[in-house]
């Protein structure tokens, strides 16, 4: 995906810091997309009335959910006191329907008992993206963590034996069981769990500053939580686990609870593997 280089040069004078008195961003301004900030280390900043972490070298991150309304609110309060603030114009997208039948009844309209075990793993997934570390290692980029088919995209309405359930808020690459998944970005496990009910085999890596990935219904999940990877490092193998008709990984990008779309942040698959889902 192209990326998109979006500078707000505000009247601040220079305090002695690279970035005093500006904000760059960089990413996709569009449903589903991650942004990439940088600005005067001592600024505040705000999104949406929400205060952002900025790194020692000035760097945040803000992110769109997938319904993202067409206008956001950036402000920064700079070390003089100025503020500036921009209203950001958000790209709106348009979704797939994707109908998927065969699935087990239960895993489509759980019992009562089912819901229960399901509002413990939404917890312990919830506590794991919640983690707000001062770690930027998503600045070096992402990779795909495994290669395959696209048989999934982010946002698109499912349908699931016939009834009309959440969008679907990952990128789901088929490929057989046993394949290895790798890190798209260095970072620190936050959860593995071996069977929730709807991801299965589950996997939380988290990338700093809020940014986290999720790995869902993996055969084999091969590090433990607090483990610290690098990119590329083999951390799990795809399965068919959970709510799964076939072998794939679904992988998730979260901006603490904004679900962000993976295909924003990588260039497209270097494989003739990859195919657009129908």
């Amino acid at each position: 995906m192209n990326r998109i280089l979006y500078s707000l040069v505000v009247s601040v004078v220079a305090v002695g810091h690279v970035w005093a008195g500006t904000l760059e961003l960089e990413g996709q301004l569009m449903q589903g997309g991650l942004m990439q900030g940088r600005t005067d280390p001592d600024a505040e900043v705000t999104f949406d009335g929400q205060p952002v972490r900025i790194s020692e070298a000035g760097v945040f991150l803000i992110g769109f959910g997938r319904d993202a309304p067409p206008q956001a609110k950036l402000v920064a309060t700079f070390a003089d006191g100025s503020r500036e603030w921009r209203e950001l114009k958000v790209g709106q997208r348009k979704y797939k329907t994707q109908r998927i039948d065969g699935l087990p009844p239960r895993k489509v309209t759980p019992s009562e008992e089912d819901l229960v075990r399901i509002g413990r793993e939404t917890a312990l997934i919830k506590q794991a993206r919640a983690q707000d570390d001062t770690r930027t290692d998503f600045l070096n980029g992402f990779i795909w963590p495994a290669k395959g088919r696209i048989t999934g995209v982010y946002g698109s309405q499912r349908i699931l034996n016939g009834e009309p359930r959440r969008p679907h808020f990952g990128l789901d690459i088929a490929a057989p069981v046993g394949t290895p998944v790798v890190a798209p970005a260095s970072g620190i496990v936050t959860l593995t769990h071996p069977d929730m009910f709807y991801s299965g085999g589950t996997l939380i890596l988290d990338h700093g500053h809020g940014l986290s990935s999720t790995f869902i219904h993996l055969h084999q999940i091969l590090v433990k939580q607090g483990d610290y990877v690098q990119q590329g490092d083999v951390i799990a193998e795809i399965g068919v686990t959970g709510r799964a008709r076939g072998a794939h990984l679904d992988w998730r990008i979260n901006l603490f609870t904004r679900r962000l779309d993976p295909q924003l942040i990588l260039e497209a698959m270097p494989s003739a593997a990859a195919q657009a889902a129908n």
